[in-house]
């Protein structure tokens, strides 16, 4: 992509001035995305880009600049504003010698997207649109989208890495509303994996995931409002995991916790949660959403045990934040291209299978509320309180599933709700978003076994 010379001189260069690290990102990306509404094709592009960004560390300081000039003199140009930004006295800087290397690949893909012909592509969106729109008369609209990426980097820094990666995404999005006229509800599935196109022709039921966003639609277009209170919550898997990642796991980010951002700053080695809790980031998984072969600074991805029976044993931490915490990095560095400095940030996150029956924690629940899906929501990361919407959701009436509801919300605080989780269940799974931070949108999983929450509020009518 870049000749290694051109690397070295440019890392040289942006230490001239003082600065103890320096680190080349350079990234060469094609999408392609076809999308479908009430029937028709909406939308058909494709495009690509290209760029290379720079960072300098000096101490705890930390020199960001990109550009799209790949050329050499484009590298100087980045090299010489990033030290003019560290500072403006002159430092020898020895020899750079990068050794490349090649991260093993965990993810092979057979077929890539961005090369299927696009009426290959828009047959599957089509019947999906046709799967979801037969589920109800009620189902007023469909929107379906196919989106792909190949994404080619090379990272380099002055400790003499020099490594590149493949990743290749592929994901399809179904949105169904369900319309009385008067009202409307929708629901909507992402399935997704850092895999080719034949994941979506393989490994997705893609007729079966269009008709059961459709069905969630309906269902809840027909419920009644929920009510509101404190009681027994039981969550299954899945999205489900939101409430951990976005409660919990962004408090476990070193982006928080080097800061003294996060409530669970100082608190390695102790009970954060209940015994039956094990958190777990992972972005070794084969082909997962949010796995990688190596971090966005060349850093091995690996498997993380943030909490362990209930015991807090480690957090998501990057290069420049170990540096501040004087702790390993943990190959979590991400961004979310080339114009983003990288930061720690989650893959593949979940609470782990525990051994509880999944039937006993609603038998054993009395009334309550189950959350079959979970929808959107805001969260406080420096105090973990949370609001989050159900997307769909039932009353438990003495230890049985009873009647839908809509409109329920679960609130609290992260780190009470994982001290208030009673049950975990022997089957994980997780589901497909995108999570947007310091460093910008990037994929990730979030997952966990159907759990049950002693005692939550909810709110509805």
């Amino acid at each position: 992509m870049i000749p290694k010379r051109w690397i070295e001189n440019a890392l040289a260069r942006s230490m001239a001035t003082g600065g103890d690290f320096a680190e080349v990102y350079a990234e060469d990306m094609r999408r392609s995305t076809i999308s479908l509404t009430d029937g028709k094709v909406e939308n058909a592009v494709s495009g690509r880009s290209r760029g290379v960004g720079l960072r300098v560390y000096k101490g705890f300081l930390s020199v960001y600049v990109h550009g799209n000039d790949l050329s050499e003199a484009g590298l100087m140009r980045l090299a010489a504003q990033a030290a003019d930004a560290v500072g403006d006295a002159r430092a020898e800087v020895g020899d750079i010698h990068l050794v490349g290397s090649i991260a093993p690949n965990q993810h092979p893909v057979r077929a890539l997207p961005c090369d299927v012909p696009g009426a290959r592509k828009a047959e599957l969106v089509r019947r999906a649109y046709a799967a979801a729109k037969g589920v109800d008369e009620v189902i007023s609209q469909v929107q379906v989208s196919l989106n792909a990426s190949e994404k080619d980097v090379l990272i380099a820094n002055s400790e003499g890495l020099m490594v590149p990666d493949k990743r290749v995404y592929t994901r399809l999005g179904i949105q169904a509303v369900a319309s009385s006229g008067a009202e409307n509800q929708s629901s909507f599935e992402g399935p997704g994996a850092l895999k080719g196109f034949e994941f979506l022709e393989d490994q997705v039921d893609v007729e079966a995931v269009a008709r059961d966003a459709a069905r969630t639609a309906v269902t809840m277009l027909r419920a009644r409002p929920c009510p509101a209170g404190v009681m027994p919550v039981v969550i299954d898997g899945g999205f489900g995991g939101v409430i951990f990642h976005e409660a919990c796991g962004h408090s476990l980010e070193a982006t928080a916790v080097a800061l003294g951002n996060s409530v669970f700053c100082g608190k390695m080695g102790q009970q954060i949660a209940s015994p039956v809790v094990t958190a777990i980031d992972d972005g070794t998984m084969p082909g997962e959403w949010g796995s990688l072969n190596i971090d966005d600074e060349g850093n091995p991805t690996q498997r993380t045990v943030l909490i362990e029976n209930g015991i807090l044993k480690n957090y998501l931490i990057d290069r420049l934040n170990a540096r501040r915490m004087e702790m390993p990095v943990t190959g979590s560095g991400r961004r979310q291209d080339y114009t983003f400095a990288p930061t720690s940030r989650m893959r593949n996150t979940f609470i782990a299978a525990g051994k509880d029956d999944e039937e006993e924690m609603i038998r054993t629940a009395g009334d309550g509320l189950y959350c079959k899906k979970m929808g959107g929501g805001s969260v406080n990361p420096v105090t973990g309180e949370f609001n989050f919407a159900v997307g769909e959701g039932y009353l438990i009436r003495d230890g049985k599933i009873a009647e839908p509801v809509r409109g329920a919300t679960l609130i609290g605080k992260g780190a009470d709700t994982l001290m208030h989780i009673d049950r975990v269940g022997p089957r994980m799974w997780m589901a497909q978003g995108m999570c947007g931070s310091l460093s910008g949108s990037v994929p990730t999983n979030v997952g966990q076994p159907r759990i049950r929450v002693s005692s939550m509020t909810v709110g509805g009518r």
